[in-house]
C-alpha cells in the first residue's frame, strides 16, 4: 500500500524553518519530533537561504533592513551564549551554597564571629551549622548518588522521586522510591516552584458552542484520534505573552502551538494549522477545548469544517473536562517558566520552543506512558503495530 504523499503550505515550511534558524533547533530534532523528511526540510533551508541572497525562494526575499535585524538577533544569540559559561561558574559563589559554608569556617579559624561572617555572606547560621554536621558525618558518596544528581541537574532540577526513580530504570540502575527520597533530602535536590494564577478563558459570549463530545475520554487507541487545545499566558517583562497548544491525547505530546502578545482567534487557528499540518489527521478526529471565545468563533469552526474535524467543548466552569491540557501547562510553568525571568518575548518563546521540542515531546518521562517521552511512546508503540495485525490475521 502506498503512503500518501503529504503537502505543506509555504508558512508551514517557514514556520519549520524559523524552529532552526531562528530557535536554534537541529535539523534532526525537528524532523523527529514533527515526523518530517531530513531531505525535505534541508530543501527549504536552501530555499529560504536563496531568498537571503535575492533569489527565488518559498516567499519574498527580505530587505536590507531585516537582514540587518537578522543579523543582530544572531549576535545578540552569540553574545548570550558566550556569557553563558560566566554565569554558571558565578553561581557556584552566591550566598547560601557550600563555598559560602566553607568561606565562614575559614574565617571563624581566624577569629571572626559566625554571626558576622554570614551577616556579611547573607546566609544564615542554622543552614551553616548543619553544613558542617553534614561535613563530619561519614561520606556516602556512591555511584547511585552521583547519577541521581546527574538526572536531577539535567532534567531542569524539576524530577520528583517518581520520575528519578523512572529515570535511573531506565539507565539500569534498580532503586526503591524511599531511598531516593531520602537521597534528595540527604543531598537537598528540592523542585520549587511558585504557583500564580491569571485567568485567560472567556466565557461570556453569545457564540455557539460544541457539545462535551469528548466526555473526558483521555485513552484513545491509536494517534489522531483525540485532541485537546486551550490557551495559557506567559510572564515577561514586555508584558504577556499568550500561549496556545494541541496536544495528542495518545502519547500526550505537543503536535502545535502559537505565542502572540495578544489572544485573538488567529492564534488558536494558527496552532491548529500546524498540528493538521504535520500530522494529517483523517476526517472525524475530535478537537477539545473549552468555551473561549477564540474556540466559539466563526474562523475557528471553519477550519474544522474545512478538515472535517469534529469540535468538542468542557462544560460551563468545569476544568476538569480539559484536565489534560491543564497538566500540560502547569508542567511547563513549574518546570521552565516560572523559573525564567523573561526580558521581552522573543526570549520567552525561543525557550518555551525549546521546552517543547527539546524536552517535553523528546526527554520528559510521562507516567501515564510508564515512565517514556511521548516521542519514544509514539515509536514503540508503532513497531508493536505490525505485530499486533500479523496476529489477528
Amino acid at each position: 500500500m502506498t503512503q500518501k504523499r503529504r503537502k505543506f503550505d509555504a508558512s508551514f515550511k517557514l514556520k519549520v524553518v524559523q524552529l532552526i534558524k531562528d530557535q536554534g533547533l537541529s535539523v534532526s530534532q525537528v524532523c523527529q519530533d514533527m515526523n518530517l523528511g531530513e531531505t525535505a526540510v534541508r530543501r527549504w533551508l536552501r530555499q529560504v537561504d536563496a531568498e537571503l541572497a535575492g533569489k527565488t525562494g518559498i516567499g519574498k526575499p527580505l530587505t536590507a533592513e531585516q537582514q540587518r535585524i537578522r543579523q543582530l538577533e544572531a549576535e545578540n544569540r552569540q553574545l548570550r551564549l558566550d556569557n553563558e559559561p560566566l554565569k554558571k561558574s558565578l553561581g557556584l559563589l552566591r550566598p547560601g551554597t557550600e563555598v559560602s559554608y566553607r568561606l565562614v569556617h575559614q574565617l571563624q579559624q581566624k577569629a571572626v564571629p559566625v554571626q558576622h561572617s554570614c551577616r556579611l555572606l547573607g546566609v544564615s547560621r542554622s543552614g551553616y551549622y548543619a553544613a558542617q554536621d553534614r561535613t563530619r558525618r561519614p561520606a556516602a558518596a556512591c555511584a547511585t548518588t552521583v547519577q541521581l544528581q546527574s538526572v536531577f541537574e539535567a532534567n531542569g532540577r524539576c524530577y520528583g522521586s517518581r520520575r528519578l526513580q523512572g529515570a535511573l530504570k531506565i539507565q539500569g540502575i534498580r532503586i526503591g522510591r524511599y531511598r531516593v527520597r531520602r537521597l534528595m533530602r540527604d543531598h537537598q535536590l528540592k523542585p520549587v516552584w511558585k504557583r500564580k494564577f491569571v485567568h485567560t478563558t472567556d466565557s461570556k459570549h453569545n457564540l455557539p458552542v460544541f457539545d462535551n463530545v469528548l466526555n473526558r475520554q483521555f485513552e484513545p487507541v491509536a494517534p489522531n484520534q483525540s485532541w485537546v487545545a486551550d490557551i495559557t499566558y506567559i510572564r515577561t517583562r514586555s508584558g504577556w505573552l499568550y500561549l496556545a497548544a494541541v496536544l495528542d491525547l495518545y502519547a500526550r505530546k505537543i503536535v502545535g502551538w502559537a505565542m502572540a502578545p495578544n489572544m485573538p482567534a488567529e492564534l488558536v487557528c494558527s496552532a491548529l494549522q500546524m498540528a493538521i499540518c504535520q500530522r494529517q489527521p483523517l476526517p472525524g478526529l475530535i478537537v477539545h477545548s473549552d468555551r473561549g471565545s477564540q474556540y466559539a468563533s466563526q474562523e475557528y469552526r471553519d477550519l474544522l469544517a474545512r478538515y472535517g474535524l469534529q469540535g468538542s467543548m468542557s462544560r460551563k466552569g468545569c476544568c476538569w473536562d480539559n484536565s489534560v491540557m491543564e497538566r500540560f501547562f502547569l508542567n511547563l510553568k513549574m518546570e521552565r517558566v516560572w523559573r525564567q525571568d523573561y526580558a521581552n518575548h522573543e526570549e520567552a518563546m525561543r525557550d518555551v520552543t525549546d521546552y517543547i521540542v527539546n524536552f517535553y515531546n523528546s526527554r520528559r518521562l510521562h507516567s501515564r506512558l510508564g515512565y517514556l517521552p511521548p516521542n519514544d511512546y509514539e515509536r514503540k508503540m508503532a513497531e508493536k503495530q505490525p505485530i499486533l495485525v500479523s496476529e489477528k490475521t
